[in-house]
């Protein structure tokens, strides 16, 4: 029987090794593959999933039990990609491709798009994962965390530091702009000279244009 998450924290917060490398056993790949969702790769995805868990080893006392130890994971490890953007200055992430990304198709639906007859799984997922990577780093964060990662409306509000009202406002914000980014995709001939979705805070795209 395995032992649960919030044993291993907390044998890990009186300094247990072995508790806590069982931890990262369990939840390394997850990690991974969040890091990856949100734009970073290869040798610096290594990094970055390095420090979460160094930070996770010397915070594993603050873990509270509110939510999964994997969504608390999540929390960690998305303070740590913001560390490595900042460290990698003049290098773009809002625009990084989403290898990592998968259940396109899932986000794609809770986006209010995909339905289409005439557009394949296949079409979709590629479609979905230019618009997710041309969106801003907070609209792609709460997509990953809620509709690929699953976590519930209170661990995705806890990792993100919202409110739970807040984060449904930001879901919401970050659906409409995804679907409306996929429509603009699936009408353009050529999808990487798309419009982007406007900018979260100014409501203009990257050519200037409002979109009030």
């Amino acid at each position: 029987m395995n032992t649960p998450d919030a044993d291993l924290l907390a044998r890990s917060a009186s300094g247990d090794s072995r508790a806590f490398d069982a931890l990262v056993v369990r939840y390394a790949a997850d990690v991974h593959r969040f890091v990856g969702s949100l734009g970073v790769h290869g040798a610096d995805a290594e990094d970055v999933l390095q420090d979460t868990f160094l930070s996770a080893w010397r915070g594993a006392a603050t873990y509270r039990g509110d939510g999964s130890a994997r969504a608390w994971l999540f929390s960690v490890a998305r303070n740590a990609v913001r560390h490595s953007v900042r460290r990698r200055v003049g290098e773009p992430d809002r625009f990084a491709p989403l290898e990592a990304v998968d259940s396109l198709e899932a986000i794609a639906e809770a986006a209010g798009w995909g339905s289409s007859a005439e557009s394949t799984a296949r079409d979709t997922a590629e479609l979905v994962r230019t618009a997710l990577a041309r969106l801003a780093p907070a609209d792609r964060e709460i997509l990953v965390l809620r509709d690929m990662e699953g976590l519930s409306g209170d661990e995705t509000a806890a990792a993100l530091s919202l409110s739970l009202a807040g984060m449904k406002s930001r879901l919401h914000r970050a659906r409409l702009r995804l679907a409306a980014l996929v429509r603009a995709l699936e009408q353009s001939p050529d999808p990487t000279s798309a419009t982007r979705a406007p900018d979260s805070r100014t409501g203009h795209d990257a050519k200037g244009a409002s979109h009030a």
